[in-house]
Order: C-alpha cells, then sequence, then structure tokens
C-alpha cells in the first residue's frame, strides 16, 4: 500500500474544520478519510507555527535548514582539526 501525500492546502483546510468550525478531530478524520492521529499531529504542527507548517516535500524549516549547515560545519572543522593534529605529529617526530 502506497503512502499518501496530502498538499498543504488539504492540511490547512482539516485544520480549520477542527479549530473554526468547532468539528471533532474523530468526526473530521472520518470526513476526510484520514486516521485521527494524524489530524491531532496536523493541528498540532499548524498551532505552533501556522506560518512554517506543512512545508512541503523536500522543503525545510528554516531553524532546520540552520542545523543542517552547522552540522556540515562542524564536520569540515573537525577534518581540518585532525589534519593539523597529524601535521604536528609529523614535524614534532622530524624534529628530534
Amino acid at each position: 500500500m502506497a503512502r499518501r501525500v496530502f498538499s498543504r492546502e488539504f492540511k490547512v483546510e482539516a485544520v480549520r474544520l477542527v479549530r473554526e468550525r468547532g468539528v471533532s478531530v474523530a468526526q473530521a478524520s472520518r470526513d476526510i478519510d484520514v486516521h485521527e492521529n494524524v489530524l491531532r499531529k496536523w493541528v498540532k504542527e499548524f498551532g505552533s507555527d501556522p506560518k512554517q507548517a506543512f512545508p512541503g516535500h523536500g522543503q525545510q524549516k528554516p531553524e532546520q535548514l540552520e542545523i543542517e549547515r552547522l552540522r556540515r560545519e562542524v564536520t569540515k572543522l573537525k577534518a581540518e582539526r585532525d589534519i593539523l593534529k597529524k601535521a604536528a605529529a609529523y614535524f614534532a617526530k622530524e624534529s628530534i
């Protein structure tokens, strides 16, 4: 069974159904044919940051982009540090 993909607009409308129209999560999930836990997750995600909720396939929130950039930078700096350690050990051994 393939995983279903929902558009941002669909998710926003589903959340509005629950929040603005007062429909219960259980009833709304039956109406739109999604699992109740999925709809609860959408409501929670939308409530925490409506503008950044549901960024879409392949798109990340700005915080996630920054974390990824910092991880790459840490990896690069560790590699540079290791090279310098090896060079220092090499030159220390030659001078003896």
